[in-house]
């Protein structure tokens, strides 16, 4: 993974043709967008997934370890990362079981340019939303590592809906002390508001 996740979209292209990577790194470039390229799905993997939104080129037959087997393996790790297969051999069993798998697209080549574009992009705006999501899953359990025990058990009382004198019966402390807690753990969490404050208590699961 990179050490620096970024929102910028990237394409990975997998092919072990030559001089379509090449093109195909072209036409990227040409939009605006990052792509890296890469012969194999085991040079794909020898380098890792970057920790940014993504989408996959993929070719669907590949000397040694094919598209599918890369897709496969990927689901199996519970990568969600949108593909789109490009084949000259495209045959329907085939074409049904890639996408029963997960894959967004199925191309046969010869493809059109903005046909493929077209794809690309429906797919980063997917994986964008999915990125995004995750991250800010992310940020909430590491800003919950600043939460005391206390405000731990606070904030439990309010993910069940009780009112402040209740979670204080419940805790054996005055209602005062529960608003104290409860007002910390909510800047430590970074809420800005008790709808906000119990979104962020259901990504936690409590």
């Amino acid at each position: 993974m990179e050490s620096a996740p970024s929102d910028k979209p990237l394409v990975l292209i997998v092919d072990d043709d030559d001089d379509l990577r090449e093109a195909l790194s072209d036409l990227f470039t040409s939009v605006g967008l990052d792509s890296l390229a890469f012969p194999s799905t085991a040079a794909l993997l020898a380098h890792g997934l970057p920790d940014r939104p993504s989408c996959m080129v993929l070719d669907l037959r590949m000397p040694g370890s094919s598209g599918l087997d890369l897709q496969a393996r990927l689901v199996e790790t519970g990568v969600k990362l949108p593909i789109i297969f490009l084949t000259g051999y495209a045959d329907v069993p085939t074409s049904v079981r890639a996408m029963k798998a997960g894959a967004v697209d199925f191309l046969p080549k010869p493809f059109r340019e903005q046909e493929l574009l077209d794809a690309v992009m429906s797919a980063l705006e997917r994986d964008r939303e999915r990125w995004a999501g995750h991250h800010a899953a992310r940020q909430v359990h590491v800003l919950a590592k600043a939460l005391t025990p206390r405000e731990t058990d606070v904030l439990k009382g309010v993910k069940r809906g009780l009112l402040n004198k209740q979670i204080a019966y419940e805790l054996g402390i005055t209602e005062i002390t529960v608003k104290m807690h409860r007002s910390s753990a909510g800047r430590k969490l970074k809420a800005n508001s008790v709808a906000d404050l119990v979104m962020k208590l259901d990504i936690l699961g409590w």
